[in-house]
Parts: structure tokens; C-alpha cells; sequence
């Protein structure tokens, strides 16, 4: 008890950077101001492809169905190719859903989606296709029923995560709740509006960090320094994006994906699209690293009191530095794993590696994991530089004392 009591005599009380406070607060105001303004001049009035029906066939609709039976094709004769593209399979499919609930019908699995591993009993989704001219009608396999898997996978992650973290981990949960619904509720309306996808990205990407940052981690002038360095390294990782895929002239339309997008939204800008994409691939380690930054150098504080201003910023970037090499093999490995079989597929073009390296696909990857990774360098000095001016001061004569006071062996 008297070893507790010393302790809160002896430590100091210190205060925060008046000037420093006020500046941060003026910033954060404006930010939520302009976010604020954002959400509402950019909010969709429309939605295109709500209803999907410019994305799918008239009359034709997906219910979900069970197999019953698997068997191989019989062999026509007319291919006698090998490889995934040629594999195919006769299905019996027992209708589960929708009008023709209860019919057993025939499926032809073709290409990938036999060669997926489907057995007897397994759940999937088909669609009658109606006839033309009066022949009868076909069923078409659209895909497995995944649903109970996803689920399973979701159970687990929402309980390991509230086991290790709890109540920090359950506020982590609701902000990704939150964030899933600023993306799918007001960014991706906005994009197929036909909005600025850059200032959609950048108004979305910081109504996110508020609730993200605020929700996990408390209100605290901590999290205001690691949002206040996001934002910036946000701004940083928005500009080198545009500016790498003006220089590099990217069309943002590489994929099947967004050719097909092309087909129904042609007035979209895809460059830009691609912009957006980076940002918002970088959001969520710019989040990681800001937050640890600002968390280190209050506790360098904490363990310091006698540390100026200029000390706090050398020792936090001291280890800023070993988060940024560690941080920096995630953001590259992450893109290397998505892109895996883009990877492959290049590499067994017969070309010199700048002729490799300048395909669209390539390039896309390139500018987006060295954009990031930009962004997510320099978010450590930003972010700790300004922890380091709004952290509480270095006192007066209480916190000299206390750093002058010899300490005890633990």
C-alpha cells in the first residue's frame, strides 16, 4: 500500500502542448466537417444495378437445388482436349427452392465447376433458362451453395476474436460492421452513380477511420494523433495512386470483372477506379501502424517522463523502423497472394521482364503494392511526429525530479 502511494506522489503531472492540442482539434473538426459535407454531396440518389436485371437473362431465375446423381459425359467425340476447360459432368439436381421445388433435373457441370470436388449431396444454386422458339427449357449450374461454410469460418472468427481481445476485440467487430457498411451503404452506390471515385474513396476511407479508430480504441488525444497521422498518409497513398496510374496511362479495366462492369456502367472512370481500389487496400494497415506508433510513444512517455519532445520522436521512430520492415512484407505478400495466379499465368510468357513488368496486369500490381507501401512508410514519422506533439508534456520540476530520482532494481 505505501509502495502504491509513493508512486502517485511521486509522479508527475504533466500537461498536454496547448498549442499542439488546439491545431490537432482545429484539424480534426475540419476533417469531419469535409467528411461530413462529403457523405452528403456525394450520396447516391440511384442505384443502377440494383435489381441486376441489366446483369442477368429475362425470365430466368436462381433457385437452390441438392444433387442426387453424378456420372461423366458421354463422349461425343467432339473434344478431346485435357485440362479443366475440357472436364464434364452429368448432373441430377432435386430442385429445393422456388416454383419448380421438387423436380429432379438435369445439369451439365462443364469446365471449372466440375473440376470443384462436388459430390452427392452436396448444396448447390441452378436456373431454368427458357427455351427460344418453343423448345423446351434447360437448367444451368451458377454455383455451390457456400453459405453454411462461410458461416462456420465467421462463427470462428468472431469468437477467437472476442476470446483473445475481448472487449477491445468486440468493439474491433462493431467497427468492422460499421466499416462493411459504409463500403457496400455508401461507397459502392456512389461509384456505380457515377461519382468521383477518388473523392468517394478519400470522404469514405476517413468516415470509416473515425468510427474504426474511435470505436476500437476509445476517445483519446492517442487515437486522435493515430487518426490524424492516417489521414495524411491517406492523402499521401490517394496522390501517388492517381499519379501512378496517370503516368503509367493504366485503362483500370485489366480483368473480366471490370470489362463486364464496362458492358453496364461504360460511363464509369476506370482509371480512377483503380485509384480507389488502392486506397482502399491500404486503409487497413495505415490503421495498424498508426495506431502502434502512437501507442509507443505514450508509453515512451509513460516510462520517460523526463524525455523531450525531439527524444520522443527518435525513440519512437527507433521503433517505427522495425514495424515498417516487418509491415512492409505483409502489404507486398498480400498482393502477391491475390495476384498468385496472375503471377503464374505471366510468368510463363516468353518475354524480357520489362516487356513483362509493363503488361497492364503487372503494372496494376506494381503501382498498387509500392503506392501502399509508400503511404504506409511515411505514415510512421507523420503519425509519430504528431503523437509526439500532442503526448503530455515533460512537466516541470515534479517530472525533473522524478527523472533525477535514482531507480530501484527490479
Amino acid at each position: 500500500m505505501g509502495a502504491g502511494h509513493s508512486h502517485s506522489h511521486d509522479a508527475p503531472v504533466l500537461g498536454l502542448s496547448a498549442t499542439a492540442r488546439r491545431v490537432t482539434l482545429g484539424l480534426l473538426l475540419v476533417v469531419a466537417a469535409v467528411t461530413l459535407a462529403g457523405l452528403i454531396l456525394l450520396w447516391p440518389t440511384s442505384h443502377p444495378t440494383k435489381d441486376g436485371s441489366s446483369l442477368t437473362a429475362e425470365g430466368v431465375d436462381t433457385v437452390p437445388g441438392r444433387i442426387t446423381a453424378l456420372t461423366p459425359c458421354e463422349d461425343t467425340g467432339e473434344s478431346q482436349g485435357q485440362g479443366p476447360q475440357h472436364a464434364c459432368l452429368d448432373a441430377q439436381v432435386t430442385v429445393t427452392g422456388g416454383p419448380s421445388a421438387g423436380r429432379t433435373v438435369p445439369v451439365e457441370l462443364i469446365g471449372v465447376s466440375a473440376m470443384s470436388g462436388l459430390k452427392v449431396g452436396d448444396a448447390v444454386n441452378v436456373a431454368e433458362v427458357p427455351g427460344i422458339d418453343g423448345q423446351p427449357s434447360t437448367w444451368a449450374f451458377i454455383n455451390t451453395d457456400r453459405t453454411p461454410v462461410l458461416l462456420g469460418f465467421l462463427i470462428v472468427f468472431v469468437a477467437v476474436v472476442i476470446a483473445v481481445a475481448g472487449r477491445k476485440g468486440l468493439f474491433g467487430l462493431l467497427g468492422l460492421i460499421v466499416s462493411g457498411a459504409v463500403l457496400f451503404g455508401f461507397m459502392i452506390p456512389a461509384l456505380t452513380s457515377g461519382h468521383p471515385a477518388v473523392a468517394v474513396a478519400i470522404i469514405g476511407s476517413t468516415a470509416i477511420m473515425f468510427v474504426v479508430l474511435y470505436l476500437a480504441h476509445g476517445v483519446s488525444w492517442r487515437t486522435t494523433s493515430a487518426f490524424v497521422g492516417t489521414w495524411l498518409s491517406l492523402l499521401v497513398t490517394t496522390g501517388l495512386g492517381a499519379l501512378g496510374v496517370y503516368l503509367s496511362r493504366l485503362s483500370g479495366m485489366s480483368s473480366e470483372e471490370t470489362l463486364a462492369l464496362a458492358g453496364v456502367l461504360g460511363n464509369l472512370d476506370f482509371p480512377d477506379i483503380l485509384t480507389c481500389s488502392l486506397v482502399l487496400g491500404g486503409l487497413g494497415v495505415l490503421n495498424d501502424v498508426t495506431i502502434t506508433q502512437a501507442s509507443s510513444v505514450w508509453e515512451l512517455r509513460a516510462a520517460g517522463p523526463h524525455l523531450t519532445r525531439r527524444e520522443l520522436f527518435t525513440s519512437g521512430m527507433r521503433i517505427g523502423r522495425d514495424h515498417i520492415a516487418s509491415t512492409i512484407y505483409t502489404i507486398v505478400f498480400a498482393y502477391a497472394g491475390a495476384s498468385l495466379s496472375l503471377l503464374l499465368l505471366l510468368s510463363l510468357y516468353n518475354q524480357p521482364l520489362n516487356l513483362l513488368f509493363s503488361t497492364e496486369e503487372f503494372t496494376e500490381e506494381i503501382i498498387r503494392t509500392l503506392g501502399s507501401g509508400i503511404g504506409l512508410v511515411l505514415s510512421v514519422p507523420l503519425t509519430t511526429g504528431v503523437a509526439a506533439l500532442t503526448v503530455a508534456g515533460a512537466g516541470g520540476a515534479a517530472s525533473r525530479a522524478a527523472a533525477s530520482r535514482p531507480r530501484r532494481a527490479l
